[in-house]
């Protein structure tokens, strides 16, 4: 997950640091709050029901025997697994996610 918080429009009047302000109380709500480890639970546990987690622990064992056991390093894996992982979350994971995020944004 990337560290910003919300898509942006294109055109922003917003000044950029207020804009990095707001991102950092939300980011600080969220922790102190618990709701960003509730988040992250969510986001484990629905990935894991529709079985992406099954599908990258694949796609990295697959890259493993590839490349050879002696030749990789976790850094080596993550780097060119993570692009594929980020893009084929479900539609569905990413807008129950962002509606969670959304719900706890209005009601701080």
């Amino acid at each position: 997950m990337s560290h910003g918080v919300l898509k942006r429009p294109a055109q922003s009047s917003v000044d950029p640091v207020d804009e990095l302000r707001l991102e950092e109380k939300i980011r600080h709500h969220l922790t102190t709050s618990g709701k960003r480890d509730d988040l992250k639970e969510l986001l484990t546990a629905r990935l894991a029901a529709c079985g992406w987690r099954d599908d990258i622990k694949q796609r990295c064992r697959e890259y493993v025997a590839k490349k050879g056991r002696d030749q990789v390093t976790t850094d080596d894996i993550v780097r060119a697994i993570r692009p594929e992982g980020r893009a084929t979350v479900p539609d569905s994971v990413k807008a129950e996610l962002l509606a969670e995020i959304k719900k706890f944004i209005l009601s701080i």
